[in-house]
């Protein structure tokens, strides 16, 4: 699981359009969103360049940090 943090994605709203733009792109996705800390961390079949290029391109430029302490914790809840 990739872990990105959104700047931009200061509300639901933003969540919902940063989902809906990785399900275009990847429909199997699997996305948890945390909001106020403005991280997304994303299960796809797509590299992270492509998945950078789709939230640049939908007007949410991120930057993919790798936690590996919170991606175990996510997927272990």
């Amino acid at each position: 699981m990739l872990r990105f943090h959104i700047p931009n994605m200061t509300c639901g709203g933003c969540a919902k359009s940063v989902t809906r733009a990785l399900l275009n792109v990847d429909p199997q996705a699997r996305i948890q969103i945390d909001t106020p800390t403005r991280v997304a961390l994303i299960d796809s079949t797509l590299d992270a360049s492509t998945l950078l290029t789709v939230l640049s391109e939908a007007g949410y430029p991120s930057e993919l940090a790798r936690d590996e302490a919170t991606t175990a914790n996510v997927d272990g809840a």
